[in-house]
């Protein structure tokens, strides 16, 4: 009988670190944590501190899992009309909302506490995040697809955070550089998802993707084709003002080439397919950008 309860009671404690994880959407947070970590490592002069890789590691961590469980108490009863989300803590019952609200609160003072560590300005943008993602970004979702550009503001700000920690608060030319290259990014990268799970967004009444009479807009691929294209300009900001070396500028402008390209096969054959590899190279992007600008910085 004893080891039935504790058997019970071992499986109630996964199951509730397995919630907690699913609710601050653990995998998310480490991608977040990851840009504004590679900013930081771009932006630094000095050499490298582990203590602050660690600090700005556990600040952006915990305030990216405050806005994503946020997000999660905001939309429980929407997400259990998705069936990517039908599971989640708060919309299976398995958690409720007071429970999941005091987790975010915990996380943010924690998160912004260490973002504090470095200087007010990192705090402030990591406060700044996390309130326009979960109170601007997530209610505008169900009202229109501007949703897409005021989210991408947030979903670039960690990259600003990690050169602010680097730079004692400044809002230098590269900070609004790699804001730049992840704000255009996120466009195709989202637009791509949205297309994949348009019926599922419907579903919850979600109003991501440019549509025509309730179908999907065919202009979603060129749009994404416009974006991209925007890269190639950014790829050469710090080439310019001598941040980074030549080889960084070329290998991005190479691959927002063909992250342009996937977007104009979006728009010419308009399928899943097409969709999907759009999908996928914007994972690829992301890391390949980064690591450049940090091997080949001046």
């Amino acid at each position: 009988m004893i080891k039935v309860e504790k058997a019970s009671f071992g499986n109630a404690i996964r199951q509730k670190i397995t919630d907690i994880g699913i609710l601050m959407k653990f995998k998310l947070s480490l991608t977040v944590v990851f840009s504004a970590v590679m900013a930081f490592l771009i932006a630094l002069k000095t050499p490298v501190n582990g203590w602050e890789l660690a600090i700005l590691f556990l600040g952006g961590f915990f305030v990216t899992g405050a806005a994503n469980a946020l997000n999660q108490v905001l939309e429980k009863d929407y997400d259990r009309l998705m069936k990517r989300t039908e599971n989640r803590p708060l919309s299976a019952g398995r958690m409720n909302s007071s429970e999941a609200v005091l987790i975010a609160g915990l996380s943010a003072l924690i998160g912004i506490s260490f973002l504090a560590l470095f200087n007010p300005i990192s705090a402030f943008l990591g406060m700044i995040s996390l309130i326009s993602y979960s109170f601007v970004y997530t209610p505008m979702k169900r009202v229109s697809n501007v949703a897409v550009p005021i989210g991408a503001i947030p979903g670039a700000l960690p990259m600003v955070i990690g050169c602010t920690a680097a730079e004692n608060g400044t809002l230098s030319i590269l900070a609004l550089t790699l804001f730049g290259l992840q704000f255009f990014w996120q466009f195709p990268h989202f637009w791509a998802i949205a297309w994949l799970g348009d019926e599922d967004y419907k579903n919850a009444g979600f109003k991501l993707l440019p549509s025509k009479d309730g179908e999907k807009d065919e202009n979603v691929g060129f749009q994404s084709f416009i974006y991209a294209l925007f890269l190639i300009p950014m790829s050469w900001v710090s080439f310019a003002f001598g941040i980074t070396g030549i080889i960084s500028a070329v290998i991005l402008t190479t691959i927002a080439m063909i992250y342009a390209y996937y977007g104009w096969r979006l728009f010419k054959e308009c399928t899943r397919e097409a969709a999907r590899k759009l999908m996928f190279f914007s994972f690829f992007y992301l890391p390949v950008m980064l690591f450049a600008l940090y091997f080949d910085k001046m």
